[in-house]
């Protein structure tokens, strides 16, 4: 099964643009979903979660700016405006009904997978989990410690790198090669070394372990009560 990046909503009542952005991020490894204006989208983020939303302004019905205006709060959702109209007044109002970004028609998919990319990275970095706290055992990814019992055990940045995607990813099993691409390892014998270190900070019994577990065959799991 592919793990994509983000599921992203694009909206524009063009099929040419709207087919052609979905063909492009489906390259990049983003799940994609298309409606064809305001009424068809506001449908399906009722029942869908997406990361981020690209919506034409000038559609029929509701324009871009009407859905924004209407629903940004509601669906707490980035939006990214995009339009045939440059002009900055018109930017400036998109911003002012709470769109993230403003991108004109015509544009280079680089550019809109840049400004894309600088969004979800904001909002991702602003919602991941920094601390934790699970039996005897407090995680403080912004101090750099572990508490357990007792004592306080320094975690260096790439143990940090690790347990950051471990704690926003409850219950995953992370395969060693996954584990080495965050911290730049080929090596799987690296990493086995990396979270034999890590489990000794975690676990009561590292040979034992409760929350950092290896799963035969599949890689780590980090379970947090």
């Amino acid at each position: 099964m592919k793990n994509f990046k983000y599921h992203i909503l694009v909206v524009d009542d063009d099929d040419r643009i709207r087919d052609l952005v979905k063909q492009y991020l489906s390259q990049k490894n983003y799940l994609v979903t298309t409606a064809k204006n305001s009424e068809d989208a506001l449908e399906k983020v009722k029942i869908i979660k997406f990361d981020l939303i690209i919506l034409d302004i000038m559609m029929p019905g509701k324009t871009g700016l009407e859905f924004t205006f209407e629903n940004k709060k509601k669906i707490d959702t980035p939006i990214i405006l995009l339009t045939a109209k440059g002009e900055a007044s018109e930017r400036v109002e998109g911003l002012e009904m709470g769109a993230d970004d403003y991108l004109p028609k015509p544009f280079e998919p680089k550019e809109l997978i840049l400004r894309i990319n600088n969004i979800l990275n904001k909002t991702k970095s602003k919602n991941l989990v920094r601390i934790v706290e699970f039996g005897s055992i407090k995680i403080d990814l912004n101090k750099l410690f572990i508490y357990r019992n007792e004592r306080i055990l320094k975690i260096n940045n790439t143990e940090k790198i690790i347990l950051e995607k471990m704690i926003n990813s409850p219950g995953k099993i992370f395969k060693r090669e996954e584990i080495g691409n965050l911290i730049d390892l080929d090596k799987e014998r690296s990493v086995d070394v990396i979270i034999t270190r890590l489990r000794k900070k975690i676990e009561e019994n590292p040979k034992s372990p409760k929350y950092l577990q290896t799963i035969r065959g599949e890689g780590y799991v980090l379970w947090i009560e």
